[in-house]
């Protein structure tokens, strides 16, 4: 059942109500007014008529009371009878001429009728004079007016009822455009407003439902923008993955490259001439031979040096420990100064990839604290449990600068995606009283 037509119910029934109390009291009201007429006319045609009837039969006997009695013709709601003294009949009052013909319906006249009233008087001669109330003339006003009433309150309860119907149609008419909106909303259609609604009430809705919808909108599209935007991260991010794993694997096989044929090619030109310049016998070739001898030498070194930047090849063979040990002695030997420290606590198998940031982690920590820190000493720590690695690079140094984190840093933030790519993190945070701590934690349920 819908809301108007509950409404509309609800109206018809108060004002049937507001008929029925509206008739009911209205008989009540005819009852009692029918009772005191009826009484008190009966009462004032007693004592009259009664006294008079009397008096008429003292001086001039029965035939006397007959003229009065003719004379005075019918007495509204008294019925008048005479008898002589055997009981027969002499007068009977006529018939009223007042809405002759009609009597209200029996049903009513049993609701409304009064007690019998009835008075006898004993005239001369044994002769009685009977006054008895009749009430049919005032019973059938008061159904009359009941009737009128009735009908002027059918036709206003339809006048009535037909304009509440319409006050009620034109008031609810605004919330079917509202479950319309609301429809088009669950249908998807989010850019939908509601056009201005007639009535305060629905106004305010209309303008409420239009801002709940533009606040909708606004949330689906900011969610949709915030998709997109984590799609596209996530596919920078892939494609990221992919450029490093071609630059390690580059890497890689540019360090062998460098290890099997560019430092077999160094050793044998400074074989070649070490041996041109212990065999010669003319001082200038064989001091030639020498300078090639040492700059081949230096370039070894420097290669040797080089590679381990582009791809630590001792990962492949020794683990990352040995890998971390060769790592801290051969950047040791090159900078006496800072100290470097190394302490590890690995267990003997770890996933390739696990494996190389670890190894980043460590080399960048150095980079860092031998080229900017300053640093007397530097503590790496490398070691793990159950579930994670932790590697911590820590310096005495001079610390972070202010502006360390503006955009241009790309070994750091590198690192910190290679290290969250395999569900890890890296923090970079100044140590007390004074230098700096690099800290990854990876977690060894990363893919290998």
């Amino acid at each position: 059942m819908t809301l108007r037509t509950r409404l509309n119910l609800v109206l018809t029934g108060l004002m049937a109500i507001f008929v029925a109390v509206l008739l009911a009291d209205q008989l009540r009201d005819a009852r009692s007014s029918v009772r005191e007429e009826i009484e008190a006319a009966n009462r004032v045609a007693a004592y009259i008529v009664g006294n008079l009837a009397i008096n008429y039969s003292a001086t001039g006997g029965l035939g006397a009371v007959h003229g009065l009695l003719t004379r005075l013709g019918h007495v509204r709601a008294n019925e008048i009878t005479l008898r002589g003294a055997a009981g027969e009949l002499l007068y009977q009052s006529p018939p009223a001429i007042y809405k002759a013909g009609r009597e209200a319906p029996q049903w009513f006249r049993r609701l409304l009728a009064p007690p019998p009233a009835r008075q006898v008087f004993i005239l001369s001669g044994g002769a009685q004079l009977t006054i008895e109330a009749e009430s049919s003339r005032a019973i059938l006003d008061a159904w009359d007016d009941l009737t009128r009433l009735l009908t002027v309150a059918t036709l206003m309860l339809v006048v009535i009822g037909g304009l509440a119907f319409w006050l009620v149609d034109r008031a609810l008419a605004p919330f079917p455009v509202i479950v319309g909106g609301l429809e088009r909303l669950e249908r998807g259609e989010l850019s939908y407003r509601l056009p201005a609604l007639r009535g305060a009430e629905a106004h305010a809705i209309g303008a409420a439902f239009n801002r709940m919808a533009q606040a909708v909108e606004g949330k689906v599209q900011a969610e949709r923008d915030a998709r997109e935007a984590r799609t596209r991260l996530e596919e920078r991010r892939e494609l990221a993955q992919l450029i490093e794993q071609s630059l390690e694997e580059e890497r890689r096989l540019i360090a062998h490259e460098l290890h099997d044929e560019f430092g077999q090619s160094v050793t044998a030109i400074r074989s070649l001439a070490t041996a041109i310049a212990t065999q010669s016998a003319a001082p200038d070739l064989a001091a030639a031979a020498r300078l090639i001898s040492d700059e081949a030498a230096r370039l070894y070194d420097a290669m040797h040096g080089l590679i381990p930047r582009l791809a630590p090849l001792s990962l492949d063979t020794l683990g990352l420990a040995a890998a971390l040990e060769s790592l801290v002695r051969d950047w040791q030997q090159r900078h006496p100064e800072p100290r470097l420290s190394l302490h590890h606590e690995l267990p003997a198998d770890l996933g390739a990839s696990v494996t190389l940031a670890a190894y980043r982690v460590v080399q960048e920590g150095l980079v860092n604290a031998l080229r900017h820190a300053r640093a007397q000493r530097v503590m790496i720590d490398v070691s793990s449990t159950a579930a994670r690695m932790i590697v911590s690079v820590t310096d005495d140094g001079v610390g972070l600068p202010q502006q360390w984190s503006r955009p241009g840093h790309f070994g750091l933030r590198g690192l910190a995606e290679r290290v969250e790519h395999l569900g890890g993190s890296l923090r970079v945070r100044n140590s007390e009283p004074h230098g700096v701590n690099l800290t990854a934690e990876i977690p060894l349920a990363a893919v290998s």
